[in-house]
């Protein structure tokens, strides 16, 4: 099994909701913000290659948002399709689309719009990758998340016939090919991480939005977005558990420059950064 890095683009978001009851005096130490309080954030994908197919782990913005859309997230940089060509992998060879959860910087790269204004699966031999619960939640949205969930991100992949449903369980799902998926709650309904194997020993997490970027590994960082930040505490402590003091892998979605770590507790019982750097780096240290 191989895992790479996809850069899917750049936006920027306010940095107070970003790092919730963190006062600013702290957290623009850590991602500094504009004049308009926006820290940058990046949209990482990762693609899973086995014998068989080729998996893509959410897909950032994308391409089909007005202009109006992008200038007020200031997105930028490459998107999904154009990192995976200067990979010399083509949208076509793409088999599945993991989406961990349907907030547009997330699955808004699902779908693209033809110069016609037609929407059409972006990956177009790929079958997608949902819940039930979670789609449900997001097409009846909420005043909080409604701004987030748009339906041209999601629904056409069910008018399409192109997406399927994985069960919605407490334990831990086996997926395929020793890969599981993990339901938490904290942040939206139902969104789901990934447990990739790297080798006989070693695991990747990808955490999503539970744990976005390096500083969040800390236990008061808990984004205002969340919906029940007292379940994103819990979620966020049992995984981090799990993983520190072993060689598993934790890779950030949306840290603007570090991909990856291993975590280890301080002396003071606190979650750090143990081995980090691009998850290629992360993977090969020994």
């Amino acid at each position: 099994m191989k895992i790479q890095t996809i850069i899917s683009g750049y936006f920027k978001l306010d940095g107070g909701p970003m790092f919730g009851v963190v006062p600013k005096i702290l957290w623009a130490k850590m991602n500094p913000p504009d004049e308009k309080n926006l820290c940058t954030w990046a949209m990482r994908s990762i693609l899973i290659e086995t014998k068989n197919r080729k998996i893509l782990v959410d897909t950032g913005i994308g391409t089909k948002q007005d202009a109006k859309f992008r200038s007020i997230f200031s997105a930028d940089g490459p998107e999904a399709t154009e990192s995976l060509k200067k990979m010399r992998i083509h949208p076509e060879e793409i088999t599945d689309v993991f989406l961990t959860h349907l907030h547009f910087d997330h699955a808004g790269g699902a779908l693209t719009k033809t110069d016609s204004g037609k929407i059409i699966p972006a990956f177009p031999n790929a079958t997608y990758w949902s819940n039930d619960e979670h789609y449900d939640w997001a097409y009846q949205s909420n005043p909080r998340e409604e701004a987030s969930f748009l339906k041209e991100n999601f629904v056409p992949l069910k008018e399409q016939g192109i997406i399927k449903m994985l069960p919605v369980q407490k334990d831990d799902l086996h997926w395929t090919e020793d890969i599981y998926v993990r339901y938490v709650y904290g942040h939206t309904t139902a969104m789901m991480l990934l447990n990739i194997p790297i080798d006989a020993n070693r695991r990747l997490w990808y955490a999503a939005d539970l744990i976005p970027s390096r500083w969040h590994i800390r236990q008061p960082y808990i984004m205002a977005y969340d919906l029940r930040p007292l379940d994103t505490l819990q979620e966020k402590r049992r995984l981090l558990e799990e993983i520190a003091g072993t060689e598993h892998v934790l890779f950030f979605e949306h840290d603007p420059e570090l991909e990856a770590a291993t975590i280890h507790k301080d002396e003071r019982g606190r979650y750090a950064l143990n081995k980090k750097g691009s998850l290629e780096e992360v993977i090969n240290m020994r």
